[in-house]
């Protein structure tokens, strides 16, 4: 692929990474792709934590933390782990993300892995200590956000499947919509975005945040990976050829389904020494939490190389003005 890079729009915090392995006070290894809220007076962050990994990297335990934030940007992590899964069937659970509902209820929506493949869930939560898991997605689902609001009378969400067979045995992972009456249910799924959509994928694609309601549009940001094969070693691996790079795009506010424009170069490329180098995966940006604030800010917290967690941040108008330049 031909050289990217980072949009002039897009700014990363001088104090990245804003939350490392150092920040929590239990076992800790990776601290990366971590949901992000604003509610009930400050800033809330469900991270995922890796850590014991085996001899040859394939296993490790696997925890999701709590930090909160009164300006978003400095995080106190609390004293033990919220939230992890296993029994007979499911090892573990990651990559977490977080919604406000527009009545003040919290979701947490996750992914696991089980003996049979990854599911996707979605849990309920008052306290961020107690959690009642709503749904979980039949094999294979990842990545799964919802909407922060019913959409005439059905919740939405974005999904992840990973359809091998009907991509011809190719790794080509795209973004779907679906809704459902009640968030236990879901139904109705339709593509959303394909990987050939997007010029800076080759690979995948997958939902970031929650999305944004605009008036413009949902706006939602995605991860686009591209594979090179001349990529070598990147990090802990022997080999490790993918760089995850983000986009965005604005959807009909009231057929979510169709898609208004979406970016033609990334928002965020890998750059940065914490994303290019000395983590688990380098190159890789993937981002699971937004904050719109009151200013017109967005602020966009990314995994860097799935090591560690950092800030970025961006105007609305101008990211609006970028997005609005590729209508499809």
């Amino acid at each position: 692929m031909e050289p990217i890079t980072s949009s002039t729009i897009i700014h990363r915090h001088p104090g990245n990474p804003i939350l490392t392995a150092a920040d929590i006070p239990y076992p800790a290894q990776l601290i990366f792709n971590a949901g992000v809220c604003k509610t009930r007076g400050q800033y809330w962050m469900v991270f995922r934590n890796d850590f014991n990994f085996s001899e040859d990297l394939r296993h490790s335990e696997t925890n999701l933390g709590l930090a909160t934030s009164s300006d978003g940007i400095h995080w106190q992590a609390a004293p033990q782990p919220i939230f992890s899964m296993a029994d007979a069937d499911i090892t573990r659970a990651y990559d977490p993300r977080l919604v406000v509902m527009e009545d003040g209820t919290i979701y947490l929506c996750f992914a696991v892995d089980t003996h049979h493949g990854v599911r996707a869930g979605i849990a309920r939560t008052e306290d961020f200590e107690h959690f009642e898991i709503i749904s979980l997605s039949l094999p294979e689902n990842r990545n799964i956000v919802l909407f922060p609001q019913k959409i005439g009378s059905r919740y939405v969400r974005l999904d992840r499947p990973f359809p091998v067979y009907s991509r011809g045995g190719q790794e080509r992972f795209d973004i779907w919509i679906s809704e459902s009456p009640d968030l236990v249910y879901w139904g109705q799924s339709k593509l959303l975005l394909a990987v050939e959509e997007v010029p800076f994928a080759n690979t995948k694609l997958g939902p970031a945040a929650p999305p944004i309601r605009t008036e413009a549009g949902w706006l939602a940001l995605f991860h686009a990976v591209d594979t090179d094969p001349a990529r070598g070693k990147n990090g802990w691996e022997a080999r490790w050829q993918k760089r995850y790079t983000v986009g965005a795009m604005l959807l009909d506010l009231d057929q979510p389904w169709k898609v208004i424009a979406h970016t033609r170069q990334p928002l965020m490329v890998p750059e940065a020494d914490y994303e290019i180098g000395g983590g688990y995966r380098n190159n890789v940006i993937f981002p699971c939490g937004t904050v719109l604030e009151d200013n017109g800010e967005l602020k966009i917290y990314y995994g860097a190389a799935d090591t560690v967690t950092c800030l970025a941040t961006t105007n609305l108008d101008d990211l609006l003005g970028v997005i609005l330049a590729n209508k499809v």
